[in-house]
Formats: C-alpha cells, sequence, structure tokens
C-alpha cells in the first residue's frame, strides 16, 4: 500500500513504513565519540548561499492558504533573495491545481487565429511571491493549448494521479509550436508586461529559462527543435528586456549528448531566432536526484547516485572555456524524482530522514563545486506543499497541512551560517570520494560546515546521516573551537525531539484530523527552541563544548562574538 493511499485510509498505519529510530532505541546505544575541530581564525573559502532556491510541479499552489503560509517561511530565510521555480505557468485552463498540474491561461486564441493574452493567474502567483520576499526563477512552459502542435485527439490536460505510471502526465501542453513566431512573440509580450507591472529593476533580478527537462519526457520533439524554442524563448526575453537574465535548459540529469549538443549549440552554432552564432547565457542549469529504494523493511537513500550526478553536471557545464565560468544552478537537486509518487521507497520524507539527507548532500555539494571550479549560485530542492492532503501523506514537501516538517528546519540552519567558511575537521565524517562512490553504508557520516558571520559569531553545522533509516547509536560531541575561549553559546537542533512536528503527530496518536489545540501543539513542536551550550576552556585558548546528536540529528552551534 502506497504512503498516500495509507494516510487517506488510516494515517496511524502508515508509520510502519520505516518510522524515525526512536530516541529509545538510540539512546540505549553506546554513544559514539566524535571530535570536531574548529578555527575561527583560519578562512578557508566563502559559502555560497546556494539552498535559497525551492520549486514545485504545481504553481497555483502558492497562492492557495498553505501555499502563502509557507512562501512567507521561505521568504524569511533571505529576504529578497529566495527563489522560486515552477512547471505549467504557460498552460491552459482554469487556474485549478492538482497532482503534477496547473494553469494560467495567459494565451488563447480568437477564431481567426489572433492571440488573446490575459496575465490575470500568472500575475497573482508572482505577485503572492514578491509579497513573501520571494522572486521567480521563471520557467517558460509549457505550451498553450491553442499554439499546441500535439496530433490531433491528444488530450491538453492530464489525468495522472498519485499511484499511475509517471509517463502519464505526458499530453498536449508537452509539444512545439505550430508557430515560433507567436511563441516569442508570446514571451516578449509576458516579459514586457512583467517589467511594465513589477519595473525593469526587480525583473533584472529574476532567472528566465525555457521548459523542463527537454531530454526526457517533457518534450516531445527531437532535441534541435527544442534548441529552436529556446532560441525564440531567449529572443523574446531580450526584445523586451536586453538585461534579463536568461539560461538553462534545466536538463534530467546532467544531460548527457543533449546537454553536450545544447551547450555548442549556445556557443557556436547558429541561433534559429536571430542567425547570428550563439545564444545568449548568462547561468547554465542542469538537474541531480538520488535514487532510495525499501531494503529488509527499511528506507535506503542514494546519496551517492545523486552525488554522482551532481559531479557529472559540473564536469559538463565546465568543459567548454566560453561557459566555465557562467553561474550554475542545479534546478532540481532531491533525494529522488518526484515528489508527488507514493511508495515505501520514498517513506523518508516526513521526519529525519529528509532533514539529515539535506544536511550531508549541501555539504558535499558545496564540496565538489570546490573542486571542480564551479560558480555555483543556487541549488534547488524540488518541494514546497500539496494542499488540503492528509497529514503527513508521505509527499517530499517542506510542509504538511501548514505546519513545518524538519526539512524546513535544516534550510533555517543554512540561513544562519555566514558567508565565509572557516577550517573545520570532524574524525568521523566520510570523505567526499567514498561517499561519492559507496554512499554511507558502514559507519554513520557524522559531519560539520563552520562558517564565520558578518558579526564576528562563529556557526557551526554538525549532522549526523546514514543511508539506512534504522535505529543507531547517538555520537557525543567534543566540539573544540580554537581561537575562542570564553564567551557564551547555544544550540539549535532537528532530531526526534527537537522540530519536529511528525514526531509530536505521532505522540498524539496520528490524529486525521488534529483539532485547533493539536494544531498549535504540532505548529509549536516544529520550532526550534535555542538552548544554552556551556563552554569550557580548552588547551591553547580554544573553547570546548560537548552534546549528544542522534542518528539523523542536525545541530547548529552558534558562538557569540569573541
Amino acid at each position: 500500500m502506497s504512503m498516500i493511499r495509507c494516510a487517506a485510509a488510516f494515517a496511524a498505519a502508515c508509520l510502519s513504513l520505516a518510522p524515525p529510530a526512536p530516541a529509545s532505541a538510540q539512546s540505549a546505544a553506546r554513544p559514539r565519540p566524535v571530535a570536531i575541530t574548529v578555527d575561527a581564525d583560519r578562512v578557508e573559502g566563502t559559502l555560497p548561499p546556494v539552498w535559497r532556491f525551492f520549486g514545485a510541479d504545481e504553481p497555483n499552489y502558492a497562492t492557495m492558504k498553505d501555499g502563502r503560509k509557507l512562501l512567507v517561511e521561505l521568504g524569511k530565510l533571505r529576504t529578497g533573495d529566495v527563489f522560486f521555480r515552477a512547471h505549467n505557468l504557460l498552460n491552459t485552463g482554469d487556474g485549478t491545481a492538482s497532482f503534477k498540474w496547473g494553469s494560467t491561461n495567459v494565451y488563447t486564441e480568437t477564431r481567426d487565429g489572433k492571440p488573446v493574452y490575459d496575465w490575470t493567474h500568472v500575475d497573482r502567483i508572482i505577485d503572492t511571491y514578491l509579497a513573501r520576499g520571494v522572486r521567480p526563477y521563471l520557467q517558460i512552459g509549457f505550451m498553450p493549448e491553442a499554439m499546441s502542435s500535439a496530433p490531433p485527439g491528444t488530450p491538453y490536460q492530464h489525468g495522472w494521479r498519485p499511484g499511475f505510471d509517471y509517463k502519464n502526465i505526458i499530453s498536449g501542453w508537452a509539444y512545439p509550436p505550430k508557430s515560433y513566431d507567436k511563441w516569442r512573440t508570446l514571451v516578449y509580450e509576458w516579459t514586457r508586461h512583467n517589467v511594465a507591472r513589477y519595473g525593469r529593476a526587480e525583473v533584472e533580478r529574476w532567472y528566465f529559462e525555457v521548459w523542463n527537462e527537454a531530454n526526457g519526457y517533457y518534450w516531445q520533439a527531437p532535441r534541435e527543435d527544442f534548441y529552436k524554442l529556446h532560441d525564440y524563448a531567449v529572443d523574446g526575453v531580450r526584445r523586451a528586456l536586453p538585461t534579463a537574465r536568461v539560461g538553462g535548459p534545466d536538463s534530467a540529469g546532467a544531460g548527457g549528448q543533449f546537454m553536450d549538443d545544447f551547450l555548442r549549440h549556445m556557443t557556436s552554432g547558429t541561433n534559429y531566432a536571430t542567425g547570428r552564432i550563439g545564444t545568449p547565457t548568462d547561468f547554465l542549469a542542469f538537474h541531480a536526484k538520488g535514487q532510495p529504494s525499501f531494503v529488509n523493511g527499511h528506507v535506503r537513500m542514494g546519496i551517492s547516485t545523486h552525488l554522482k550526478e551532481v559531479d557529472r553536471g559540473f564536469v559538463k557545464v565546465t568543459a567548454i572555456p566560453a561557459l566555465a565560468a557562467k553561474p550554475v544552478v542545479i534546478g532540481e537537486s532531491d533525494p529522488e524524482g518526484c515528489a508527488a509518487c507514493p511508495g515505501p521507497e520514498n517513506a523518508y520524507r516526513n521526519g529525519t530522514m529528509y532533514s539529515s539527507y539535506t544536511a550531508a548532500s549541501f555539504a558535499r555539494i558545496w564540496e565538489l563545486a570546490v573542486r571542480r571550479q564551479v560558480n555555483l549560485d543556487g541549488v534547488l530542492s524540488w518541494s514546497f506543499e500539496f494542499e488540503d492532503q492528509p497529514w503527513f501523506a508521505g509527499y517530499r514537501q517542506l510542509a504538511s497541512n501548514g505546519v513545518a516538517l524538519p526539512v524546513l528546519n535544516v534550510f533555517r540552519l543554512f540561513a544562519q551560517l555566514g558567508p565565509e567558511r572557516l577550517h573545520a575537521v570532524s574524525d568521523a565524517q566520510v570523505p567526499l570520494d567514498r561517499i561519492v562512490a559507496e554512499g554511507v553504508r558502514g559507519a554513520a557520516d557524522i559531519g560539520t560546515i563552520a562558517t564565520r558571520l558578518a558579526d564576528g559569531r562563529t556557526a557551526v553545522l554538525v549532522w549526523h546521516y546514514h543511508d539506512d533509516d534504522v535505529a543507531g547509536p547517538p555520537a557525543a560531541i567534543r566540539l573544540t573551537v580554537r581561537g575562542r575561549q570564553g564567551g557564551t553559546a547555544t544550540i539549535l537542533r532537528v532530531d526526534d525531539a527537537h522540530g519536529n512536528a511528525f514526531a509530536a503527530w505521532k505522540r498524539m496518536g496520528a490524529p486525521l484530523n488534529p483539532d485547533a489545540t493539536q494544531y498549535a501543539a504540532l505548529e509549536a513542536a516544529s520550532v526550534m527552541q535555542p538552548q544554552p551550550v556551556v563552554l569550557k576552556a580548552g588547551a591553547n585558548g580554544a573553547a570546548v563544548a560537548t552534546f549528544d546528536l542522534p542518528r539523523q540529528g542536525v545541530a547548529l552551534v552558534m558562538l557569540a562574538e569573541r
């Protein structure tokens, strides 16, 4: 039985699908000693805030009650510098949201084929973003019904639902335009409208990219036709706003031959829209996903698969010298490939497996970017929310019914990291080459990132991750911070007992419809509460703190300014 069907029938029954290890089981095991050393005076480079990108298939959820609420929380992470990408922004329809679908009805035609533009729905979506401190990573797609070249009789809106074959999402929206000139004009008019409505300076801050994963199911035509679609769209954007930030192609995975040919076309091919050589390119984008499985009654994550694809993408986008220094966005970067899809292998999503995976995977993506000398600008988590669905139904999301999941708290911890990366070593951190090659199948990965904030504080992120969602001993952390003798410190935690509404819901008995009092309790349980940490004097003027970190736990220790 899928997580989704199980939640709809009786939510508590789902708890058998690989729940987080109970705290009692972990505390009974002997803690694993872990030494972490941070040098507060040794800056090793910068730590770009690449985590500030999010996205979803369903654009209309953004304007609904829980969507609006969640956007407020995303906007707070880094006001004005958080970006949201959504599919289906140009689809024909009435704006009603459903799984892997959305619409805005921006383009229709009169009987004699003249364009009719209506920006009402798409304006409402973008207005909702901007009012909450979020900006568009604007995906130009998919194909309006009146413009689609789909074969006669092809349905336009798909009827996919959780549990159906993923290929069933493909319908009339996935085809090229009947007229590329009309396609370019639509993009031009939309961009011109955005500049008029929001102002040139605002729209210059957005990202513009064309379509989604045109090397996969989402594009029902040869790849050269996509390059043509891309050229015409970029030309339409730049005609309306010559300074717009344009890029792509947001390929499925590193893109294979599709990406190789696309990059050559961008740099040395004849532009289909202009006849000139090359296509304007301000950033490059590809996708990378993991591959969890269900093994011996529990979820086993596939972080190695995820990181290998990241590395392949980095190698590709730096292979052509003219593009090697361009900013790179991993336009979807997730533990697996379908946020709405059910299955026991996806039962990691509600609890601390997802949050600890997020900390461990982002840490390695930062490392790989440094190794490959990639100008990494963004890592986009394809995770938002699903409106009016059963509590903790098992979707890949940041909140359930408006209540934050543990994974959202990890992004809140990321937001408190500083711009300067400090030298930090954990004697239990799995080396980069090993985790890329093998994942975490032996000893747990207990790692760290340390940063210095502009106000002089030191922030130390620590995670305790394993691919297997089974009980394990906690880590007994001894954190030594050189150059930070004295002062005060606090700790924020995400684990079974902290910042975890899912665990609180289970302790309530997994109510199908929490009442107002229970809802308030769940919201309170989702909030991380800072706790004081005792700093002791260590050798050579260092500060020392000790604390336990449960398996799948993530913590941020913040040391006050010296």
